[in-house]
């Protein structure tokens, strides 16, 4: 169907949220805007830092299954589900007033939360400044957090938003504060990146008497239509034309050539003696096809998400976080892929072998590759969590992504929205609400909020969805010009541009500031909560013994008595109000 079309289409544009790249031969149901490559949780064990997970407990909840409804749920259907979070306490400490150190929460996103775990370095390494309590919670339907055994999962797949997550997590941190009464008067500060960005920052939104502050890091809040102004649906590959540009720090002829190879790549899949020379020159493995136009539109988004992948990943070190710990991209993997689309003038064999070439930076990480296979990504095995995120992309996380060949380097490419919705309720059965994620968060007018810290990389092609100016004193855009998909949460390294380095320092100086707060405010609800106690147990001596005053003088004053009480009864006074009132 034409759905069908235009969704593959919009999904290369889009892979990025989750954790390995799939094959588009298997994720051509529907294109999905992504923020990682999909994961597989096999792999990713094998990568989890032992000096950190040791530092940390494994532990589990009760989650409700449904946050937002009393009704009896149908026959079969569990009440509660197990969610997994992990406890690190190896730096919780008391403060200089004797008060238990601030509690920093990550809240997981679309995936394995040990991922989180294993890569928050400004968590890790904030900690010990301040005696923080670190705890990593997994979102619902990720990781081991399964509400459902595998077979049913995709069957119940309508108690997964991120309104029930955010639920989750607001009743964990009341539940964690009661099993830990050293923490009752804790600070919480909340950390995200991404998608978890954007939770942390709808979570102070929503519950700000749960979370005191959030660092939103690369968080596209702004990323949904029916924004005021209107969202640019195309700035995402302007993002990734940008990390490929001369002021992106690549070669200037890069951008160009790459626009110019996809009109070579359509030319010659047109025929099929123009497939036979395509595939000599991308050397493209012997048994993967490429018999038809639609092969050759595989192959094209297979080669234009390795752009995306390595723009998100366009670390100033060489990294594996985008490879899920599986391989290691180097460092500004951009220019390395940009380093084969250099040529001044090049010939339409050498943008197509150029063109492989780069796409297999990203794909041939390992450097054991001996040919191009575009039905495969750099992690074919992938756990079914790959697809969930597409649940949510087709309920409340409706982002419109286009392209157009002008302002960026790729092909025209325009956001669908009708055939998008079709593909939507063609592969899950729901339809989106494109104007949900405005409506529910309120899009651009968020100046009521406060204590949220939203930093955006300028190499991270998400950041044209994010805040990047100040809303309010307490609204803070940060803005890191050398930064990728959320550098600023990572752990420290030699190479760090300056800009990152002193983002994370402004962070830890807003935490610092809303640590002070929230124990300043807490102090005085304890104070005042003392005060009224006292006040109450005073006022209701004072009543007892004016109570026993005027039963006396009732005793001794007779038929003046008498009346003052009938008055009070029949006027509902009291009978001090009477006598003030000189009646009587």
């Amino acid at each position: 169907s034409r759905a069908r079309v235009v969704l593959k289409m919009h999904r290369a544009l889009l892979l990025i949220l989750l954790a390995t790249c799939t094959s588009l031969v298997i994720a051509s149901r529907l294109r999905v805007p992504r923020f990682r490559p999909p994961i597989n949780n096999r792999l990713l064990k094998r990568t989890i830092r032992e000096d950190l997970k040791n530092k940390c407990q494994e532990k589990w909840r009760n989650a409700t299954l449904d946050n937002f409804s009393w009704a009896t749920l149908p026959k079969g259907t569990p009440a509660t589900f197990p969610q997994r979070y992990f406890i690190c306490d190896h730096y919780w400490r008391p403060s200089s007033d004797g008060s238990m150190g601030p509690i920093f929460l990550y809240l997981g996103n679309e995936a394995n939360v040990e991922l989180y775990l294993n890569n928050t370095g400004l968590m890790w390494e904030s900690a010990p400044d301040f005696g923080a309590l670190l705890v990593f919670i997994e979102h619902r339907y990720y990781g081991e957090s399964k509400p459902f055994p595998p077979k049913l999962l995709s069957q119940n797949m309508h108690y997964l938003s991120a309104e029930q997550a955010m639920a989750d997590y607001a009743a964990f941190l009341m539940e964690l504060k009661a099993q830990l009464p050293a923490a009752a008067a804790s600070p919480v500060i909340g950390f995200g990146g991404s998608y978890g960005g954007m939770l942390a920052a709808w979570f102070r939104m929503k519950y700000p008497h749960l979370l005191d502050g959030a660092i939103a890091a690369s968080a596209p809040i702004w990323n949904f239509m029916y924004e005021v102004p209107e969202f640019d649906a195309g700035a995402f590959a302007k993002g990734v034309t940008y990390d490929a540009s001369r002021a992106g720090g690549s070669d200037p002829h890069c951008a160009d050539n790459v626009r110019a190879g996809w009109k070579v790549l359509e030319q010659l899949g047109a025929t099929p003696q123009g497939r036979a020379s395509l595939r000599a020159s991308i050397d493209l493995c012997p048994k993967v096809k490429l018999d038809s136009p639609s092969d050759v539109l595989a192959l094209r988004d297979w080669l234009s998400s390795a752009w995306d992948y390595m723009a998100m990943g366009d670390f100033p070190y060489p990294s594996g976080y985008m490879l899920n710990g599986n391989g290691v991209l180097p460092a500004f993997p951009v220019r390395v892929a940009c380093s084969f689309m250099a040529a001044p003038a090049p010939s339409d064999l050498e943008l197509m072998t150029g063109a492989a070439a780069a796409a297999m930076v990203f794909y041939n990480y390992s450097g054991t590759l001996t040919c191009l296979d575009y039905t495969k990504g750099a992690n074919p095995e992938t756990d079914e969590d790959s697809d969930f995120w597409g649940y949510q992309y087709c309920t409340e996380m409706f982002m419109p992504f286009a392209r157009d060949g002008v302002s960026d380097m790729f092909w025209r490419d325009d956001f669908d929205v009708e055939a998008t919705m079709e593909g939507c309720r063609e592969q899950w059965g729901v339809t989106p609400r494109p104007s949900w994620a405005t409506q529910e968060w309120g899009g651009r007018r968020i100046e009521a909020h406060s204590n949220i810290v939203f930093s955006n990389g300028l190499l991270d092609p998400w950041h044209g969805g994010g805040v990047l100016r100040d809303v309010s004193d307490t609204l803070v855009a940060l803005i890191i010009p050398e930064g990728a998909h959320h550098l600023d949460l990572m752990f420290s390294h030699p190479d760090d541009p300056r800009s990152v380095t002193e983002a994370r320092q402004e962070q830890r100086e807003w935490i610092s500031r809303w640590v002070a707060q929230a124990r300043k405010a807490r102090r005085g609800q304890a104070a005042a909560g003392a005060a009224g106690t006292a006040s109450s147990h005073s006022s209701s001596h004072n009543t007892h013994a004016a109570g026993k005053q005027e039963e006396q003088q009732q005793q001794q004053g007779g038929i003046v008595g008498v009346l003052r009480a009938v008055v009070a009864k029949t006027l509902g006074w009291e009978r001090s109000s009477i006598m003030r009132a000189g009646l009587f």
